[in-house]
Order: C-alpha cells, then sequence, then structure tokens
C-alpha cells in the first residue's frame, strides 16, 4: 500500500532590516527556516527527523547563483540527501516542488522531504547601493553578481516581442487586464476601480501578516488607486503599487513525511495537514502565439485538475490563495473559479499578494503553504487550494491541502494529471503585416517622469485576421492609447514596418490610428 504525505513542519523567516551589517544571504535564511520548520513539527525526536532528511527541493533564487543551493543546505543541514534539486526559475516553482515531493512521498521513494526557498533582494540591494558587489562573506556563487535583479532591466533576448522593446512581465501582464476588461465589456474606469479594490482589500491582509513586508504599514484603496509620483504608472493600466514589490528578505520552508513516519517520529496529529493533489501546465513562452488575451488555459486547466485529483469542488475549499503580481492573475483565476473577487465569501488570498505581502521572487507560494497550513491547524478552515504563477501568465502549478486525507482512490495522484505545455493555436503571426488593422490588445510604458514612452499593440491585419506586433507610428496614437475614459480596443488603423534588419530579419514594426502615408516607416 501506498505511503500518504502530509505536511508535518512548516516556518517562514524575515529579515527586515536593509542594513548592509544585519545582511544575510538566501541560503542562510533557507537553512533557518528549515531549523524552524523541524521544531515546528512538534517531535520529540528532532534528531532522528533531521537524520532522516533525505530530499532537499530549492525554489532558484534571484538574488544569489549558487552553483549547488540544495547541496549547501545539505551540508548546513549536516545530512546527505539522495534526491537534491534546484527548481528552474519561475513562480509556479513552489506548487511544482511541492506536488512532486508528495508524490515521491507516496510512491516511498523519499521518506522526509524539504522544499524551501528564499530571496534577500532587499540585502543586495543595500550591497549595491554601497558599492560592495559582490557582498563579502557571501557564499562562492557560481558567476559575478553585478547588480540587483530586476524586472524593467532583464535581457528580453532578440525574438519578435523584443524587436519591439516587449517581453518582461511588466508589459505582458497588462496586456491581459486590457484585454479582458473590453471582453467583459467594462469600462476603463470600472476596470481600475476592480483593481483598486481588490488589491485594497489584499493590502489589509498584508498589513496584519507577521511576515509581510508590509506589516504595520496602512496602504489605502487611494493610495493604489491614485496615480501620483510615489505610484507612477508603469505599463498602462497598472501604476506601481499594482506591480509586484520584490526587494525584501524572505524564505520559507515545507517538510513533508508519511502518516507512517510521523507516527514514529511522534508527531502530534494536531500538525498533520494532508497533501491531497496538485496540476500545472504552462501556455506558449511567447505572448504573440497565445490564443486569445482575455483567457489563460494554464490556469484554467490546472485549478480544473487540481481540483479533479484532490477529489474536491469548489464547495470544498475554505481557503484560497490566488497568485497575484499583477490584479490580472486572481481575476482570470477567481471568475474561472465562480468567486466574487470584489467582494468574495472566501478571501481569495491568505497572504496579501505580492505588492503589499512581497514578491518573494520565484518563492511567494511557499508563504502561501506556510500560511494556509498554520490557518488550517487552527481551525480557520478545512481545505485550501493554493495557485502558483510564474513566467509572464506563462507556467502555472495548482495545489490543495487539506485537514482530512483524500476521501477516495490512492494515497496521492500517481503521476501528473496535465502535460508540461498546453498546446492552444493562438492565429497566424505575420511579422511583417501591411495595411488595415484592428487593435486586439495594448499597453504604453511611461518615463519616471509620468509621460508615456513607447505604445505596445498587438493586433490583427482586416484583410486575413493574421495577428502582428507592432509600437505607435506617432505621437497622436500613443496619447490615445493612454486614455482613461476611450476604449483603445476594437479601433482601426493602419500598421506598416520598417525594411528587413541585419541578415534579412524583419524590422520593426508601427501602427497608427492617423490614415497617412507610412511609406518612412
Amino acid at each position: 500500500m501506498s505511503a500518504v504525505p502530509i505536511i508535518i513542519g512548516v516556518a517562514d523567516v524575515i529579515n527586515r532590516s536593509t542594513k548592509v551589517e544585519d545582511a544575510k544571504e538566501p541560503a542562510e535564511l533557507m537553512h533557518q527556516a528549515i531549523l524552524d520548520a523541524v521544531k515546528d513539527t512538534g517531535s520529540p525526536k528532532l534528531e532522528l527527523l533531521k537524520s532522516s532528511i533525505d530530499s532537499i527541493d530549492a525554489v532558484n533564487t534571484w538574488t544569489w547563483p549558487y552553483p549547488d543551493l540544495p547541496g549547501l543546505l545539505a551540508q548546513k543541514l549536516g545530512v546527505n540527501p539522495s534526491h537534491k534539486h534546484i527548481s528552474i526559475h519561475g513562480g509556479n516553482q513552489p506548487g511544482f516542488l511541492f506536488d512532486e515531493a508528495a508524490r515521491r512521498i507516496s510512491k516511498g521513494q523519499t521518506k522526509v522531504a524539504v522544499v524551501t526557498g528564499g530571496e534577500a533582494l532587499a540585502s543586495l540591494g543595500a550591497f549595491a547601493a554601497a558599492g560592495k558587489l559582490p557582498p563579502p562573506g557571501w557564499s562562492e556563487s557560481a558567476a559575478e553578481v553585478s547588480g540587483v535583479p530586476s524586472p524593467t532591466t532583464r535581457d528580453l533576448g532578440s525574438d519578435l516581442g523584443a524587436l519591439h522593446d516587449i517581453g518582461a512581465p511588466i508589459h505582458i501582464y497588462p496586456l491581459y487586464e486590457n484585454g479582458y476588461r473590453a471582453y467583459r465589456k467594462q469600462s476603463i474606469s470600472d476596470n481600475h476601480k476592480e483593481s483598486t479594490k481588490i488589491y485594497g482589500d489584499f493590502a489589509k491582509i498584508a498589513e496584519k501578516h507577521p511576515y509581510a513586508w508590509n506589516f504595520g504599514k496602512r496602504i489605502t484603496e487611494e493610495t493604489i488607486g491614485t496615480i501620483s509620483k510615489k505610484n507612477r504608472m508603469i505599463c498602462f493600466p497598472y501604476p506601481l503599487l499594482m506591480n509586484a514589490f520584490n526587494n525584501i528578505n524572505l524564505a520559507g520552508a515545507v517538510i513533508l513525511t508519511s502518516t507512517e513516519f510521523a507516527k514514529e517520529l511522534g508527531v502530534p496529529e494536531s500538525k498533520w495537514i494532508y497533501a491531497l493533489g496538485g496540476a500545472g501546465t504552462q501556455d506558449s513562452t511567447y505572448f504573440w502565439l497565445r490564443p486569445n488575451y482575455y483567457s489563460s488555459p494554464a490556469i484554467t486547466q490546472s485549478l480544473d485538475a487540481a481540483l479533479r485529483v484532490s477529489n474536491l469542488s469548489t464547495a470544498d475549499i475554505d481557503l484560497y490563495d490566488l497568485y497575484s503580481c499583477f490584479p490580472i492573475v486572481p481575476k482570470i483565476a477567481g471568475h474561472h473559479l465562480g468567486l466574487d473577487v470584489l467582494n468574495p465569501s472566501k478571501p481569495i488570498t491568505v497572504l496579501g499578494g505580492l505588492t503589499s505581502f512581497g514578491g518573494a521572487g520565484n518563492n511567494y507560494s511557499m508563504h502561501a503553504i506556510t500560511e494556509m497550513t498554520r490557518r488550517i491547524r487552527a481551525g480557520k478552515g478545512s481545505t485550501g487550494l493554493i495557485l502558483a504563477n510564474g513566467g509572464s501568465a506563462t507556467y502555472e502549478h495548482a495545489i490543495c491541502i487539506s485537514k482530512q486525507p483524500r476521501p477516495t482512490g490512492s494515497s496521492y495522484p500517481a503521476s501528473p494529471p496535465l502535460p508540461e505545455f498546453t498546446e492552444v493555436a493562438g492565429p497566424p503571426v505575420d511579422e511583417t503585416p501591411e495595411g488595415e488593422a484592428v487593435i486586439e490588445t495594448y499597453t504604453v510604458s511611461f518615463h519616471r517622469s509620468g509621460e508615456p514612452e513607447l505604445a505596445y499593440v498587438v493586433g490583427r491585419l482586416t484583410k486575413n485576421n493574421s495577428r502582428f506586433v507592432a509600437n505607435n507610428g506617432d505621437e497622436h496614437t500613443l496619447n490615445l492609447l493612454c486614455s482613461t475614459s476611450d476604449e483603445p480596443i476594437g479601433k482601426i488603423g493602419w500598421v506598416s514596418c520598417d525594411k528587413a534588419g541585419e541578415k534579412g530579419a524583419a524590422g520593426r514594426c508601427y501602427f497608427t490610428l492617423q490614415k497617412k502615408d507610412l511609406s518612412r516607416l
């Protein structure tokens, strides 16, 4: 008979200081979180528990390029696990690693699994400001660190998106927000109010959460919704306080084992939280190949499959944490689950979101697992669902945990219920579009001064419905795309491209809402 996987220990560690002399590197924070999670089990046999750790999974950290992070953690713990793994980058990874660890336990391949992750981007920023990079005393790295990672400065590569200076999450999620708004026939004003209300409610939760970066800080709806110097527009329609905040020092850890070994360790059953099941998949890495900008097949399929393999329906879920790097993710996920995201009968986050709780790099959802475990133990709900999202609404993983074991079937799903990649075809793409066209979705980036900088348009050619990517062809179009009252999506304009670039590559394309000669472009 297969083993039944359970959570027996959880912990979070926060270093609120941003002083260089107080800095702790990610591995140190993770090590402390693991030790605290071991204590959290309540086992009277802590040395046996610690020595039985035979699996360490670490979420890849943005802060520091460790050559062997799981190995370093094993060394710090004084253990020699047979399974050591570091994830790829992606906010879905806490859910994925948790799901896989539970599956290995159920198959008898792992006795005690540690899943951990952490960031020290606030400390790294302090070192950068002091001109001390790499930070003295931090573990040996595989590469020189020259600055603090930022979603606004990442290398976009050399594809169709990069040709038009678009590809970072700050660009792509707004494409979905605008597309979803138009699909729902929602006004720009009402859409902004909706996002402001959701993030205002999230801020109230983070304000009271002891591990939130904004613990004790009051951020009002008015502050979130008002464009100002401190809350400048980043990419329309999102001001700064609707973007994930990653400059934090946070780590979390979860310890899983089987019910059988938990009994041997003397872990009180009040600490047991059952892993029920999980599911994940991904949409196309390239945003221009996706089917539309008002839905996410990866999000909806991951949620549905996680519930199905856990033998649950939405009526069974008491607690949610829906990933919220930008408002569009909890909107799409929440609406699919039948939740009222403005006035949910059950909160759709237990943390407060990536703006107010803190983005935690790839590791945000690890903290959702730890917090949801604590809430279920405390009787504040029996069953919870966590959606972990990564990339630009690219990678998804949902997991379900509960105070009660799986009601039927095996102790845990024997294999992932979804393929790694979900192929949902989009329209044909024209990289050298010419002629009359309609706006499918768009966003606009802004200078620090608050002035619009560049528009990014995804559109369709009226002659054959092929999709294209373009920038604004003139200031008039740029300004129209910044409207807070007049819906640009569906408007007809014209697109043309530069002549082919080096080595025959297609040139940059331009869209205008003014009918004029574009031969100069």
